[in-house]
C-alpha cells in the first residue's frame, strides 16, 4: 500500500531528500514568563551542568557559615581591658608629642631649666606606657 490516495503529479519537481540524521532543533530564547509553557522550563533542563550537588546539595557540606557565635566577642571582659589600656597609651602618646613640642621651643629659646623639666616628663611619661605593656604579658 505505496499508492496515496492523491497521484502525484508528473510535472511537479522531485520532493527533497531528507537526510538520514534529523537535525536538532535549536531552543528558542529563554524569556522569563513566557507565554509559550516550553520556555518556561525548570533550571535543571536550562542549565544541565548544573548538577543536584553543586552548592547547597552537596553532601560534604554539613554547616554553612562560620560557625555559632561567630561576629560576637568571645570575650567581652579582655576586650574592653584592651580598649582602655589602647585609648590610655594613645593618649599618653599625644602627650609626649606635644611635650616633645614644648621642650624643643623651650630648648631653642635657650630656656634649659624648663627644657630638663620637659624631658623628665617625657621619660616619666615612656615609664608609663612601659608599665601599660609589662602588667598583662598574655595579651601580647
Amino acid at each position: 500500500m505505496t499508492e496515496s490516495a492523491f497521484p502525484r503529479d508528473p510535472e511537479a519537481p522531485e520532493p527533497p531528500v531528507t537526510p538520514a540524521v534529523p537535525e536538532t532543533p535549536r531552543p528558542p530564547a529563554y524569556t522569563p514568563g513566557s507565554a509559550q509553557p516550553r520556555l518556561n522550563r525548570p533550571v535543571h533542563e536550562r542549565y544541565p551542568q548544573i548538577r543536584p550537588t553543586s552548592g547547597y546539595g552537596d553532601p560534604r557540606i554539613r554547616h554553612t557559615g562560620p560557625g555559632p557565635g561567630a561576629g560576637t566577642e568571645q570575650e567581652p571582659e579582655r576586650s574592653s581591658k584592651l580598649s582602655a589600656r589602647l585609648a590610655l597609651a594613645l593618649t599618653v602618646v599625644i602627650g609626649q608629642l606635644w611635650g616633645l613640642t614644648i621642650v624643643v621651643d623651650e630648648w631653642m629659646a635657650g630656656d634649659t631649666g624648663t627644657a630638663w623639666w620637659g624631658a623628665g616628663f617625657l621619660v616619666l611619661s615612656f615609664l608609663v606606657v612601659l608599665g601599660l605593656w609589662m602588667i598583662d604579658p598574655k595579651d601580647r
